[in-house]
């Protein structure tokens, strides 16, 4: 009898705890949405060297720090600079263009990392301006967040520069040729102007 009892009362008590258990269980749960992932674009994706790129980055934390890594390599083989021709094998030889290059000191090498802040929203938008040609990749890390996201642009060389003395050259023979040819004119009126006098004193005379 005492041990029908004592087994009775387990019952009633696993019950009673499992009971909570099947409530919590049937509870929906919240649904759970994947990490956002940062994102970074570099516009125009390729410029000339003295030109700027625009970097924009999104879905970083709210006023966070991001620090922007770059690496620079060399021109890819399929988009040759300007100043090179490319030989019927595919390889590309070196020319040298004839231009007029005034003295000037040379601007200082482009930072290779740098750090911007977020807005609100953990979106950001940066300049910069490279200083020699090749292809850029820019890695930009949240250093809050974590959040990583990279982006590639290509700088090609400059467009050569025209001398200022281009143009067909000038010499002598084309400055005397038109100097001449008004002297033989202006000799020609002359001995005319004198034929006619001759004339005209003869018919009166």
């Amino acid at each position: 009898m005492r041990l029908s009892r004592i087994i009775m009362a387990l019952t009633v008590g696993l019950a009673v705890a499992a009971v909570p258990t099947a409530a919590g269980a049937a509870q929906p749960q919240p649904p759970v949405y994947p990490p956002e992932v940062a994102s970074l674009t570099v516009s125009p994706t390729t410029i000339r060297l003295g030109e700027t790129f625009t970097l924009r980055g999104s879905n970083f934390g709210p006023n966070e720090t991001v620090r922007i890594d770059v690496a620079i390599s060399g021109l890819p083989a399929a988009a040759p600079a300007d100043g090179s021709a490319r030989r019927s094998d595919g390889s590309t030889v070196a020319m040298a263009p004839v231009a007029y290059t005034p003295n000037r000191a040379q601007p200082q090498p482009a930072p290779t990392t740098f750090t911007v802040t977020t807005d609100a929203s953990g979106n950001f938008t940066v300049t910069y301006r490279p200083t020699r040609p090749g292809r850029y990749t820019f890695t930009a890390t949240g250093l809050t967040s974590g959040r990583v996201a990279s982006a590639t642009g290509t700088v090609l060389p400059p467009r050569p520069t025209k001398s200022p003395h281009h143009g067909l050259p000038v010499t002598g023979d084309s400055i005397g040729t038109p100097l001449k040819l008004g002297g033989g004119l202006a000799a020609a009126g002359a001995v005319l102007l004198l034929a006619s006098m001759a004339w005209r004193r003869r018919r009166l005379g």
